[in-house]
């Protein structure tokens, strides 16, 4: 929570106003937060073998019988990032994007290129180089949060799961045994079908960034 206005936050909001709009966070209303955390952590478990998942008090607080406030398929479907939510494609999309932009010999020589919060991915990689163009200052960069992340979490929570330790995705697909649609860990992304970017309208092109559709 205390780390909150640097991740999660900090995304939407950024990323909301660069369109004109701006988000709400109902579920940090201080009160609501008093209560959550006053709840057993037990009641909060998931435990698949009394058929409960993730955000269980949660959903079961929203199911009620007589006047629903949403469909069964909706309230128990699977918990998904607000990344991951947009839809699978576009994030594979971008994936597969980045990988045709950023060559393995960018990323031998990404921690001469980028010494702080050096880039684990191709697409982290990508990102940087878009964020060097607008902010080119070494203060700029001393801004951004870095460290390993699982699920879009802060370092915290790799401590959580030693098999997350070594997951350099922040998608919560990329949490094999977890995520019902999990990515194919025998297939990498550079051979996965084209098909996957068929759907996502021609990127937008940055100030000094060379994008090819």
């Amino acid at each position: 929570i205390k780390a909150l206005h640097q991740y999660d936050c900090l995304r939407a909001n950024k990323a909301t106003s660069a369109w004109g709009l701006e988000a709400r966070v109902p579920f940090l209303d201080k009160e609501f937060i008093n209560v959550a955390m006053s709840i057993d952590p037990e009641a909060k478990m998931i435990k698949k073998d009394e058929g409960r998942i993730e955000k269980w008090v949660l959903r079961r607080a929203f199911d009620d019988e007589e006047h629903p406030y949403l469909p069964k398929h909706i309230l128990y479907r699977q918990k998904e990032q607000f990344s991951d939510g947009v839809g699978y494609s576009w994030i594979d999309g971008l994936k597969a994007h980045t990988a045709r932009h950023v060559t393995d010999k960018m990323m031998s020589n990404a921690s001469f290129i980028f010494p702080h919060n050096t880039p684990t991915t191709k697409e982290a990689y990508y990102y940087r180089m878009i964020f060097e163009r607008f902010f080119p200052q070494n203060s700029a960069r001393l801004t951004v949060p870095g460290g390993a992340s699982v699920a879009c979490s802060t370092a915290k929570a790799v401590e959580w799961d030693t098999a997350w330790k070594y997951n350099l995705d922040p998608s919560g697909r990329a949490a094999l045994g977890v995520h019902l649609s999990a990515y194919d860990a025998e297939t990498p992304l550079s051979n996965k079908p084209s098909k996957v970017i068929d759907g996502i309208p021609r990127m937008m092109a940055f100030p000094g960034v060379a994008i090819q559709s």
